[in-house]
């Protein structure tokens, strides 16, 4: 996976990767169910940071921070069950768990630093 500088890029890389991914998942019931999940949670973490970007103050940014490690935890959960359960090779999942994970610790860090800041 390239590495885009800026957050916001790598946010858009991820949820194009994932896109890309699922089409390797398995079209069976299961599989269709968990590729669905991921899609959602993974578009929706880049989504949810862009929201963060334009946020009115430090409070509401640091929730809209806390749907967007949310929504990566999901992503994660997605991607590793679709490992455990044979769904996808582990080619396919090992770079987008890896990126899921630095943008998770990230975000995460981004949240503890917000809320240290002084209130506005």
């Amino acid at each position: 996976m390239k590495r885009p500088v800026d957050l916001s890029d790598r946010f858009e890389g991820f949820a194009a990767e994932v896109i890309k991914g699922i089409e390797k998942i398995k079209r069976n019931f299961a599989g269709r169910h968990i590729a669905g999940q991921l899609i959602r949670s993974a578009t929706s973490a880049g989504a949810n940071y862009e929201e963060a970007c334009g946020a009115e103050s430090r409070q509401d940014f640091v929730h809209k921070l806390q749907i967007v490690l949310k929504e990566l935890r999901e992503s994660l959960f997605w991607m590793r069950v679709s490992l455990r359960a044979d769904l996808v090779a582990v080619e396919v999942v090992r770079p987008l768990l890896k990126e899921g994970n630095e943008l998770t610790n990230i975000i995460a860090k981004s949240v503890v630093t917000a809320k240290r800041g002084k209130p506005n």
